[in-house]
C-alpha cells in the first residue's frame, strides 16, 4: 500500500470509529468522508461497502487497543489473563455503539474475534501451567466472561464499578476448584481447543 492511500486508510477509519461513538452505528458513509478529509468516492474506492468498513473499524480497534495487553507477559500468568480480560471489557465498554455493531455485525465480529482468539488461548494454557486457572478452561469460556461482562455495562455506570465488580467475579470462577465445571455443550463456539481435551 503506498504511503498516500495507507494515511487515506487510517484516516478513514479512526474518523468511522469516532462516527460511530458519537453518532451512532447509523453513521452514513458521507459522514465518515467528511470526518476524514476524503471524497466518498475515496472511500469507496478504499472500501468497497460499509461492512468492509466496519471491520477494519473492528481490526483497528483489536490492533492498537486490546492485542497489545493481550500480548503483554510478566512473570504472572493469572494477572496476564486478567489484564487481557479487563482490557477487552475496557475497550467494548468505552466503544459501545463500536460494539453494538459487532452485535449486529456478528459475521465480521467473529473474523475479528479469530485474531484475538490465539492470544487468549496462549494466555489461558499459560494460568494453566501455573495451576492458577481450572485445568479443564477452555478459550470459549473466556470469550464466555467476556460476554456476560459486557451484559452488566450500562451508560450511568460512568465509571465501570458494576463492570469491574462482575468481572472480578466471572474471574474468581476461573480459579482452581475441588469440583470439575460440567462440560459444555456440543454447539460450536469461538476458540481453537486446549491442549488435551
Amino acid at each position: 500500500m503506498r504511503a498516500d492511500a495507507a494515511r487515506n486508510h487510517q484516516r478513514i477509519v479512526s474518523a468511522a470509529a469516532d462516527a460511530f461513538e458519537q453518532i451512532g452505528p447509523e453513521a452514513t458513509l458521507e459522514q465518515i468522508a467528511e470526518r476524514a478529509g476524503v471524497s466518498v468516492m475515496t472511500l469507496y474506492r478504499r472500501f468497497g461497502n460499509r461492512d468492509q468498513l466496519i471491520q477494519a473499524v473492528f481490526d483497528h480497534l483489536l490492533a492498537t487497543e486490546i492485542e497489545p495487553v493481550t500480548l503483554a507477559r510478566t512473570d504472572d500468568p493469572w494477572q496476564d489473563l486478567v489484564d487481557a480480560l479487563t482490557a477487552a471489557t475496557d475497550v467494548l465498554a468505552r466503544r459501545q455503539a463500536i460494539h453494538a455493531l459487532a452485535l449486529s455485525f456478528q459475521a465480521l465480529a467473529g473474523e475479528t474475534a479469530q485474531r484475538f482468539l490465539p492470544a487468549l488461548h496462549d494466555l489461558l494454557i499459560r494460568a494453566i501451567d501455573a495451576k492458577a486457572v481450572r485445568p479443564e478452561l477452555q478459550v470459549r469460556d473466556l470469550v464466555a466472561v467476556i460476554a456476560m461482562t459486557m451484559a452488566t455495562a450500562h451508560p450511568s455506570d460512568r465509571d465501570g464499578a458494576d463492570r469491574r465488580r462482575y468481572l472480578a467475579l466471572l474471574a474468581d470462577g476461573l480459579r482452581p476448584s475441588a469440583t470439575t465445571l460440567p462440560p459444555p455443550s456440543s454447539h460450536e463456539m469461538p476458540g481453537p481447543p486446549v491442549r488435551g481435551q
